[in-house]
C-alpha cells in the first residue's frame, strides 16, 4: 500500500509536457494521376496526394516522464494516419491515435513499457519532420511503424542495450488471430557509431495461427564529421503460407545528410527492395528509388524541405492519367512542417 501510494506521489509530481505539430505539403506527380493517387494502395505514408495541397500529419502529443512512471500519448490525423492503419484491424476504432503506452521504470537499468508505440524496427520514423528525407524509402514502407503490446528494455551499459517485445503483431492495434509475435533488439551507441539488429517472428496471416513470419532488420548510422552523417539498412523477411509456400524479400538502403549549418542541410537516399514471391509488397516486384531533399529552417519552431524523388518498379504499380499505370514515378515536392 504505501509503494503504491509513493508512485502515485512520483507520477503526481512530475509535469506533463505538450507538444505537436503541423505538417503540410503540395506533391506533383510527372504521370498526372486521375486518382490522384502517388503510391500503391498501402503505402505512402507522407505525400500520398499528388497534384494537389495536403495535411500529411496533424499530431497532438502529451508526454511524461517515468519517475518511475509515465506515459506517451499521441493523437494524430492526415493523409499519413489514413495510410498508415488502413490494414489495422482496429482502424475505426483508433485511427487517430499513433502512441498510448505506459512507461515504468522498475530500476536504473530496467524499463517496461506497454500498450501503442512506435516499432522498434527501420530507420525512418513515422514522423516525416524527424527523418532525413521528407518521403519514406521502401524498407520503411514494407515494415512496421507501429505495434501494440509489452516491451522491456535492459541497459547493460552506456553503449549497449537490449529489447524483448511481446505483440498483437506487425503493425495492428487489433488481433487478426490467436497468436501472438515476438520482437527482439540489440542496440550499440557510440561517440560516432550507432548499430542496431532488430528482429519479429510471428504468425501475421489472417485467422491462421499457424504459418510464421520471420523478419531482420540492420540499421547503422555512423557521423563522419560534425557536417556529414552516412546511414545504411538492410532488410530479410520470409513468410510462410499454406501448402507448404514461402515467399522471401530483400530490401537495401543507403543515406547521406550533409548539414552546412544549423538551418540548411541536404540528404540523399537510394534504396532497392525485392519481393520476388509478392510476400510483402502486394506485387512481384522489384522496386527502387533515388532522392534528394534540401532542409531549411527559417526559424526555430519552422521546418522547409523539398525534395525529388524517382521510382521504378518492375511491375506498373504507378497510377496515371485515365487510369493507366506505369512502371516509374517521379514526384516534385515542397513540405512545411510547424512545432509547437
Amino acid at each position: 500500500m504505501l509503494l503504491h501510494c509513493a508512485l502515485l506521489l512520483a507520477a503526481a509530481a512530475t509535469p506533463v509536457s505538450v507538444g505537436g505539430f503541423v505538417d503540410m505539403y503540395a506533391a506533383w506527380s510527372l504521370n498526372r494521376p486521375t486518382d490522384h493517387r502517388n503510391f500503391e494502395p498501402g503505402t505512402g505514408t507522407s505525400a500520398a496526394r499528388a497534384d494537389e495541397f495536403g495535411v500529411n500529419l496533424v499530431a497532438v502529443t502529451l508526454d511524461r516522464a517515468a519517475k518511475p512512471v509515465g506515459f506517451h500519448l499521441a493523437l494524430v490525423a492526415g493523409d499519413g494516419a489514413e495510410v498508415v492503419h488502413a490494414a489495422d484491424p482496429a482502424r475505426e476504432a483508433f485511427r487517430h491515435v499513433y502512441q498510448a503506452s505506459v512507461v515504468y521504470r522498475a530500476a536504473k537499468k530496467l524499463t517496461l513499457e506497454g500498450g501503442i508505440y512506435p516499432s522498434h524496427i527501420g530507420f525512418e520514423s513515422f514522423y516525416s519532420k524527424d527523418n532525413w528525407n521528407y518521403t519514406r524509402g521502401w524498407l520503411g514502407e514494407f515494415s512496421p511503424y507501429y505495434q501494440t503490446g509489452v516491451k522491456v528494455t535492459y541497459t547493460f551499459s552506456d553503449r549497449w542495450s537490449a529489447q524483448l517485445h511481446v505483440l498483437n503483431g506487425w503493425q495492428i492495434i487489433g488481433e487478426n488471430n490467436g497468436a501472438k509475435s515476438a520482437g527482439t533488439q540489440i542496440a550499440y551507441r557510440g561517440s560516432r557509431l550507432n548499430a542496431a539488429f532488430n528482429t519479429f517472428v510471428g504468425a501475421e496471416l489472417p485467422n491462421d495461427d499457424m504459418h510464421l513470419r520471420l523478419f531482420g532488420d540492420w540499421v547503422a548510422t555512423y557521423e563522419t564529421s560534425p557536417a556529414l552523417s552516412l546511414a545504411a539498412s538492410l532488410d530479410r523477411g520470409r513468410q510462410q503460407f499454406p501448402g507448404d509456400t514461402t515467399a522471401n524479400w530483400l530490401g537495401v538502403a543507403l543515406w547521406s545528410r550533409y548539414a552546412f549549418d544549423d538551418r540548411h542541410a541536404l540528404a540523399a537516399r537510394v534504396d532497392r527492395f525485392r519481393d520476388p514471391d509478392n510476400g510483402i509488397s502486394g506485387a512481384t516486384q522489384t522496386v527502387a528509388s533515388e532522392t534528394l531533399t534540401y532542409e531549411f529552417h527559417p526559424a526555430n519552431n519552422l521546418l522547409v524541405k523539398t525534395e525529388a524523388r524517382h521510382d521504378h518498379s518492375t511491375a506498373p504499380l504507378f497510377a496515371k492519367s485515365h487510369g493507366a499505370t506505369t512502371n516509374d514515378e517521379t514526384l516534385l515536392i515542397v513540405a512545411v512542417v510547424a512545432t509547437f
